[in-house]
């Protein structure tokens, strides 16, 4: 069995070194993140959405033989990366962690999430104004991709004349001519035929300091290496700028015996095919199996943290039916799953598929909404995870944001981030990275 594809799937850059040594560079990039999370998962370290704990970070330390501010900045880099997830007080591994020695496809995607979150990873230079630190963050990618092309070291003066313009035509793009800068209130006012004044100069001084903390940021997630006035692209930056560029899936999965492999890997199999291919390969892998054990092992992985999974696993539920009434029943008070086997129960009871999604509370849809973002940011494609914020039940972005923050989800720092990134329109991407940055560190 085979998939389609609509095209040949592009291939990256001459000398772009193969995936096993890309994944070995980010494994070494995460080496003190993958500490930490282990550590974290086995002592079942009491977390928050603010930074490590003090007791934590001190016990931490010590068995680890690392600095307080190695442990936080690695504490950091593993939720970042999707290494370890918080559950109330109470930090789990990821789903990342567990596939970190064997699968060179989670530790890439572990460090795109973290690359794509560069921002929060070094914290922007104290006393500049916000606006100007979001304004730097939406001009990078250009910077990214001056780079890439060039293949080699670019000079800093070209790439701080690159961030200036990125950062006039974004302005310029916004209308953003803030009137009275400097002047009295009646000079500052337009009159009715006059063309807006253009934006008082901005400082070099202050476009320096934010390249320098731009391209630090982008050195610390081992994106690029910074020499005597010049950066050059890693490897690993190299291939992450590229697949951006691209636009496609970070690994693609396709599926092969599925029968005889474990759910796991017989879902993942199953990812890319169709409805009506996907649900053909379930029952096959059914059919070899007896239906207590094939629902077990199918709601064992719907426990575990890969979105994507829990989701996939819930569709070849569906193609078991009555068999599994009892069981997906009795998971309905399991937080991760109870959106997921609500629904699943109200089509087992006849309700229409397209309605079903109205028996859910609003805190429970809006969980499923960054679970299911999660699954997108995961596996699926930029335009996809763009695409789902329509079938947010919120009418507004601010109001899905707000409620977002609220629900608790131990993706929704990495969902947004991934979001941000993704999404056309620079104003909302700044609210959700604003909302990304709110969640990280507790704030409100």
């Amino acid at each position: 069995m085979s998939t389609r594809r609509t095209r040949p799937a592009p291939r990256p850059p001459e000398g772009t070194p193969p995936r096993t040594e890309l994944a070995r560079q980010a494994r070494a990039v995460l080496a003190d993140a993958v500490r930490i999370a282990h550590w974290a998962a086995g002592a079942a370290a009491p977390g928050s959405a603010a930074p490590l704990a003090t007791q934590a970070l001190e016990r931490a330390a010590t068995a680890l033989e690392l600095s307080p501010a190695q442990v936080r900045a690695g504490w950091d880099r593993a939720r970042l990366a999707g290494l370890i997830e918080l559950h109330g007080d109470t930090a789990r591994p990821g789903w990342r962690l567990r596939a970190w020695d064997r699968d060179d496809s989670a530790v890439l995607r572990g460090w795109v999430a973290l690359f794509d979150a560069w921002s929060l990873v070094h914290a922007a230079p104290e006393g500049i104004e916000a606006g100007a630190v979001a304004e730097a963050v939406e001009a990078v990618p250009q910077v990214l991709s001056l780079l890439q092309l060039s293949a080699g070291p670019v000079a800093v003066p070209a790439l701080l004349d690159l961030l200036a313009q990125r950062i006039a035509e974004l302005q310029e793009e916004r209308c953003e001519v803030p009137y009275g800068a400097g002047r009295p209130a009646a000079e500052s006012a337009p009159t009715t035929t006059a063309r807006p004044a253009p934006a008082p100069h901005r400082s070099a001084d202050l476009d320096a300091l934010l390249l320098d903390w731009a391209l630090e940021g982008l050195a610390a997630v081992g994106a690029l290496t910074l020499g005597k006035g010049h950066a050059t692209l890693t490897p690993l930056g190299n291939w992450a700028v590229w697949v951006k560029l691209e636009q496609i899936c970070v690994a693609a999965q396709s599926p092969a015996g599925n029968i005889e492999q474990s759910a796991a890997d017989m879902l993942l199999g199953c990812a890319r095919l169709s409805p009506g291919p996907a649900r053909a390969e379930y029952r096959a892998w059914l059919a070899a199996r007896t239906v207590g054990s094939a629902v077990a092992e199918l709601l064992a992985v719907a426990r575990g943290q890969d979105a994507l999974l829990r989701g996939l696993a819930f569709e070849a539920l569906r193609v078991v039916g009555a068999p599994a009434e009892p069981e997906v029943r009795a998971v309905v008070a399991h937080p991760s799953l109870r959106p997921y086997a609500l629904l699943w129960l109200a089509e087992y009871e006849g309700a229409d598929p397209d309605d079903a999604q109205e028996i859910l509370s609003r805190e429970e849809a809006t969980w499923l909404w960054v679970d299911t973002a999660a699954a997108v940011a995961d596996h699926g494609e930029t335009g996809l995870l763009v695409r789902h914020l329509d079938s947010a039940v919120q009418g507004t972005v601010p109001a899905l944001l707000d409620e977002v923050r609220a629900v608790g989800h131990p993706r929704t720092v990495q969902v947004l981030v991934a979001l941000a990134a993704a999404h056309p329109d620079p104003a909302l991407a700044k609210a959700v990275r604003r909302a990304a940055f709110q969640v990280h560190t507790g704030g409100a």
